[in-house]
């Protein structure tokens, strides 16, 4: 399984930014695509992920600013990220997984740098 991410880059607060993830290679149709996130000294955390029916979650530091979709027939989820503050700065990591929750993952991107200024 390969992820590749794209669009992460330096912002503003109060900006927006747009990553987007595309995996390829051999996997389930029946997946849950992610983002997480990993600011330094701190660790990583589930940003939203989407299970390939369109169900959603999001943390609650992200709700309401960020949305998550995805492409199944182009196996790529997006991130739309509004009112962006910094303490959203971070490496931003897509993922993917067999199901919600621990020890399900079968894949990760090489994650992508938002930073966000005040």
């Amino acid at each position: 399984v390969q992820l590749v991410e794209s669009g992460g880059g330096l912002v503003q607060t109060g900006g927006s930014l747009r990553l987007s993830c595309a995996a390829s290679g051999r996997f389930p149709s029946s997946n849950v695509m992610g983002w997480y996130r990993q600011a330094p000294g701190k660790q990583r955390e589930l940003v939203a992920d989407i299970t390939r029916g369109g169900s959603t979650s999001y943390s609650d530091s992200v709700k309401g600013r960020f949305t998550i979709s995805r492409d199944n027939a182009k196996n790529t989820v997006y991130l739309q990220m509004t009112s962006l503050n910094p303490e959203d700065t971070a490496v931003y990591y897509c993922n993917l997984a067999l199901s919600r929750g621990a020890g399900f993952s079968i894949g990760w991107g090489q994650g992508t740098q938002v930073t966000v200024s005040s």
